[in-house]
């Protein structure tokens, strides 16, 4: 109501993030010239805080601190403060994640650090509270001590910066040796499984005690283990572990069951009470994992979990454009009439309320029975929450529920006395109501921003889940998206992706006045998905742009002295370091991808130097590799495809011709990590035959649609049966 007090520089960006502190007392300023200029000319620190739209504790510290008159007052008089949305500017965030999580152990955000005028760190950290705590020191504090120390012992204080940076520099270096060979790939991967079965959690899933994150890379590395040990114990163990913990996962509360969708991650060992922010990376990598899961194991299970996760991001995650949204808030107004945003609010239920939503009796269950009690056995409802006061610190989830499946759908049916078929009708009419109810709360914040690395994740998701289990709404959606990312974030004169676009005025899609450059990563998970892209829907077109891509990526990111490529590219004198990223986290690192894609890239094009730097990246990640692989599960995964050779399936026939639909559709069914697929329509002048001159040689059996498998030493005989292909596959 009315007009804001207090505006500042970040209401002419386009970043959600930046926006919501536009009308902080704080005299905030983005990241760049004018920002650095100030602190240069008035001999002033600089206060960085850095965080994203929806992240819970970036809220906080914000209301806390950021909107506190007094507290903006001390930071305005001694301090350049700036803001980065670390989602726009990832290379910003790891330059100073590195210095925090190297002098404190830890880190995350919002991340609080103190610069030098020429942006060289010397104090920092994560959330602070405003005032000193018993064992906290307040932010306010913090902030009094430091300008206080500037005015006293700034040559020191510029000397103390200087020797962090070389010790960063040193600790941030990863390069390899020119002759140096890749690890061997049977130890990278029996380490890793190794490591991974150690932190295994036997009954509920996951590979820590909590906080549980989803964290894909590792279910997928087991994939890959498992289909390179079919056989074995480990094999079933490995298979095992990933099957278990995505059950456990799609049962848990860390599953939104009305909304659709995964929330971010697990506060407890059980999967129950979520983080509730949902991520788009979380969504495309989740839904090629369970993807994956359907294609092993057969299980309509997994099947289900992957459409719930698309339904969500088709339905809330999707600008009308084509792109996709990057997430959505933790905290929402409990009600319209609500003052203050709670977390989790849009999600939880009291018992009082799923009582009243369903109050009909059940016909053929004991009298008296309701669907509110069916729908409540089922999800853990309890009358007075079923959320333990260690997990809700700020009281927000007193007597509310998070649902989690309690019981398997045979358990509950005869716990009522219910068929099986007629439970499931039941649940789903509850769900049905439930979100019915839920669309008049509130909703959480939705940031509009739309990330090329990202939406190459969500687009492989579809592309994957299209392919696998024969839905081409799926691949049609991955399509619309790609040509999204040509439209809005690539830039054709240059051939060259941008970061990011956004949401503007009547939903129109807009771009910053200076557009943010692409990120190492950008390229890599915009290949890796033009790959996926290209292999659901048999478009030369993609594979095309794909390979354009991966030599600009060569040309502004490798490292020709130390291998690998950087995150960032060369020329920006405001970033002090160029960083390799070493870890697979809640997102694989982009040397991890990209070892893949240039795999995949050279099977497609016959350009065997893109092999070369595949063995450059693993050999200049080798200590890391052989000593704790379980860092780089994605890497190490790659290291096999590496060592074993990529088969090459080749599908001989008329794209819409039976026969040849047929062989496809056995190939898609097949989880086979270590192949790509190319179609040969004996189309004279396509793509793939000027790139790949073997493929002129391979006809079609008696007419018929053929399919090849082949490697670096020639190709198999020729099958026309789906069968006598699926055991190529598997062999």
């Amino acid at each position: 109501p009315g007009s804001p007090r207090h505006t500042n520089r970040l209401i002419n960006e386009k970043s959600p993030y930046l926006l919501q502190h536009a009308h902080n007392p704080v005299d905030w300023y983005p990241w760049g010239q004018e920002a650095f200029d100030k602190a240069k000319k008035e001999n002033k620190l600089i206060f960085l805080s850095v965080g994203y739209s929806t992240c819970h504790w970036c809220h906080v510290m914000e209301e806390e601190s950021f909107k506190n008159k007094e507290i903006g007052e001390i930071m305005n008089k001694n301090f350049v403060c700036i803001k980065v949305d670390r989602e726009e500017r990832p290379d910003v965030d790891k330059v100073y994640m590195t210095f925090v999580q190297a002098t404190s152990g830890g880190g995350g955000w919002p991340m609080s650090v103190w610069l030098t005028p020429d942006l060289k760190p010397f104090a920092g950290g994560t959330y602070f509270p405003p005032d000193d705590r018993v064992y906290r020191v307040g932010f306010r504090t913090v902030l009094l001590r430091i300008a206080e120390q500037w005015n006293q012992n700034k040559d020191a204080l510029l000397e103390n910066s200087q020797k962090i940076m070389e010790a960063l520099q040193i600790h941030a270096r990863i390069c390899g040796q020119a002759q140096e060979s890749p690890p061997p790939s049977q130890e990278v991967m029996a380490m890793c499984f190794q490591q991974l079965s150690k932190s295994y959690d036997e009954e509920y899933g996951g590979f820590s005690e909590f906080p549980k994150f989803p964290t894909p890379v590792n279910l997928n590395f087991l994939f890959t283990y498992w289909a390179l040990h079919r056989t074995t114990p480990e094999g079933a163990r490995a298979l095992q572990m990933a099957t278990h913990t995505l059950k456990m996962m799609a049962y848990g509360g860390i599953h939104d069951h009305i909304g659709q969708g995964f929330h971010r991650y697990s506060t407890d060992q059980h999967w129950h009470v979520p983080h509730f922010e949902k991520m788009l990376y979380d969504q495309g990598q989740l839904a090629t994992a369970y993807t994956r899961a359907f294609q092993i194991s057969g299980d309509e299970f997994f099947a289900d979990v992957v459409g719930d996760i698309l339904l969500y991001v088709s339905r809330d995650l999707s600008d009308q454009a084509g792109g996709f949204y990057s997430a959505e808030d933790a905290d929402s107004y409990p009600s319209t009439t609500s003052g203050e945003k709670r977390e989790g609010a849009f999600c939880v239920w009291t018992a009082e309320e799923i009582r009243a939503l369903l109050p009909e009796p059940v016909e053929g269950a004991a009298e008296g029975t309701t669907l509110a009690d069916v729908f409540m056995h089922h999800y853990g409802v309890k009358e007075d929450g079923n959320v333990s006061p260690a997990k809700d610190p700020h009281g927000e989830l007193k007597g509310k529920n998070v649902l989690i499946v309690r019981a398997s759908p045979a358990l509950t049916a005869a716990r009522f006395g219910l068929e099986p078929g007629r439970l499931d009708t039941l649940l789903s009419q509850g769900r049905r109501r439930l979100a019915a109810a839920r669309a008049q709360r509130p909703r959480p914040h939705l940031d509009t921003k739309m990330l090329a690395s990202w939406n190459g994740l969500m687009i492989s998701g579809f592309a994957q889940a299209g392919a696998a289990l024969a839905k081409e709404e799926y691949v049609c959606r991955a399509a619309r998206a790609a040509h999204f990312v040509r439209r809005h974030l690539f830039d054709a004169a240059s051939g060259r992706l941008l970061r990011s676009c956004y949401q503007g005025q009547d939903s129109a899609v807009e771009q910053s006045t200076v557009p943010i450059q692409g990120f190492l990563e950008d390229y890599v998970f915009v290949i890796q998905a033009l790959f996926d892209l290209y292999e659901a829907s048999l478009d030369q077109g993609w594979l095309e742009w794909a390979l354009q891509l991966q030599h600009t990526q060569d040309k502004l990111f490798w490292d020709p002295k130390g291998f690998a490529y950087f995150s960032s590219e060369a020329g920006d004198p405001s970033l002090l370091l160029r960083l390799k990223d070493d870890q697979d986290g809640a997102e694989p690192s982009a040397n991890s991808v990209t070892v893949m894609n240039l795999l995949r890239a050279a099977s497609y094009s016959g350009h065997m130097e893109w092999v070369e730097k595949a063995g450059q990246i693993l050999a200049a990640f080798s200590e890391r590799l052989l000593k704790i692989p379980v860092a780089l599960p994605e890497m190490a995964r790659a290291s096999a495809a590496f060592h074993h050779t990529l088969k090459q399936v080749v599908i001989c026939g008329d794209p819409q011709g039976e026969d040849t639909k047929e062989l496809l559709r056995c190939v898609h069914s097949v989880y086979c990590p270590n192949k790509v697929l190319l179609l040969e329509d004996g189309a004279g002048g396509s793509f793939l035959r000027r790139r790949l001159p073997f493929l002129r040689a391979l006809v079609r059996e008696a007419g018929k649609a053929t399919a090849y498998v082949c490697s670096g030493s020639g190709c198999s005989l020729p099958v026309t049966a789906p069968r006598e292909l699926r055991g190529l596959l598997l062999g």
